[in-house]
């Protein structure tokens, strides 16, 4: 049976605030808790700071006190629910193996929604984005080996290989390229909907993870790292936002953010193997159906609206659920490797125009190709070790991403020589 948390009997909210002690939880265990506990923590502490963020700018565009302080409730109870996530961090978890997760998380969330979504126009936009993410594991995977001594295997577990994809110096694209076609919600199916807004808290939460920290990390040459793949976060998260339907208005986009909030909880509390981090997924499913309700309410009050109007069919789609995706994302390395963005699409670049806005802004940040952070992060593992660090089940599906022993920053940035 289907689950449909309009239906559910919410608690009120003055209840659901939290004492100290309840937000001061028992961390993961670094090595011994799933990687995948791992990942669900970070894509929820993204899901709160968008509910949070959303929130604020709700009400700096509202002038009812009365609806601002229902969402100054609810928006507190948010922040509880953020800090507690947060604190699911262990303390001895550093920058950069917190990094490894964000990318994981990057990775298989994307493969999934990938595999799933109806919209063939989002689907080449997560396929897309998919070969950047996973190639930005494999850049600070052999960071990680080179300043710690320690492989990323262990804590991606057997799930997700590790090995270059589209090279992270040819994510550089125009602003221009980044801006997509909207999704149209009275077309659109639930799973698409949901998916949209999913992927773009999370990859707004990577985003904001490196612009904030990654000028805190010990060396300059993982400073500079951070920096790279911060630009490309910020791509990510213009391409994604762009998905999202512009039209409903602030109570609908409130009422569809606090619908994704219990969708999201209900996946992760299905999806956990550990049993501590379980019980708070269930606790703030409880919290996010009060959270609902209350938009119900605001949106049935302000716009004489019932939330049928805005989601028709209440129930679920389909759970996101957390497990291996290699031979995907190894079928989409093969056929998409040198696909890069021209506006509203994706092409090869050999089929780019040599005036194309791509190639200027190319020449404008990668004057000196060889000096790239994330071609010297891997060349300088290569003098440190003698190859890169990958973790494959075989060799790379592209032949040019199989040598070890230099890295290739020419593919899918500077067109094939036929």
């Amino acid at each position: 049976m289907k689950f449909n948390p309009f239906l559910e009997k919410p608690k009120k909210l003055e209840s659901i605030i939290m004492s100290w002690k309840d937000l001061a939880p028992k961390p993961y265990k670094k090595m011994e808790s799933s990687p995948y506990t791992r990942v669900r923590c970070i894509l929820m502490n993204g899901t709160e700071y968008e509910a949070v963020w959303f929130s604020h700018q709700f009400h700096r565009h509202s002038s009812d006190n009365d609806l601002r302080r229902m969402m100054a409730l609810v928006r507190r109870s948010e922040q509880q629910q953020q800090k507690v996530i947060a604190g699911l961090k262990p303390v001895d978890e550093n920058l950069l193996e917190t990094t490894i997760g964000y990318e994981q998380l990057a990775v298989d969330l994307t493969a999934f929604l990938a595999q799933h979504v109806k919209d063939k126009h989002v689907k080449d936009a997560l396929d897309f984005a998919l070969l950047e993410d996973f190639d930005h594991l494999y850049r600070y995977s052999n960071l990680l080996e080179s300043d710690m001594g320690a492989k990323a295997e262990d804590y991606v577990g057997d799930y997700t290989e590790i090995t270059p994809g589209r090279p992270t110096i040819s994510h550089h694209r125009h602003p221009y390229d980044s801006v997509k076609r909207p999704i149209d919600n009275k077309k659109a199916d639930p799973f698409t909907k949901c998916a949209v807004s999913i992927i773009t808290s999370a990859e707004q939460q990577t985003m904001n993870y490196y612009m904030n920290l990654g000028g805190f990390y010990k060396n300059q040459k993982g400073r500079e790292l951070y920096t790279e793949i911060g630009m490309v976060e910020e791509q990510h998260v213009s391409q994604y936002g762009s998905l999202i339907d512009p039209n409903p208005s602030w109570f609908e986009m409130c009422l569809m953010h606090e619908y994704i909030e219990c969708y999201l909880y209900y996946s992760m509390l299905c999806d956990e193997s550990d049993t501590n981090v379980k019980k708070i997924w269930e606790r703030f499913l409880e919290q996010e159906i009060a959270h609902l309700h209350a938009s119900v309410e605001n949106l049935r009050k302000y716009e004489n609206k019932d939330w049928q109007e805005v989601i028709p069919e209440g129930s679920f789609p389909e759970l996101i659920a957390f497990k291996s995706n290699t031979d995907y994302i190894r079928k989409i390395l093969k056929n998409t490797v040198e696909n890069t963005a021209n506006r509203e699409e994706y092409c090869n670049i050999n089929d780019m125009p040599d005036n194309a806005n791509f190639f200027k802004y190319q020449n404008k940040v990668n004057e000196k190709p060889d000096e790239e952070a994330g071609h010297v992060v891997i060349e300088n593992h290569i003098n440190q070790f003698g190859t890169d660090y990958r973790f494959e089940i075989k060799p790379n599906p592209v032949s040019d991403l199989q040598n070890r022993k230099k890295d290739n920053n020419t593919l899918g940035r500077v067109k094939t020589k036929k």
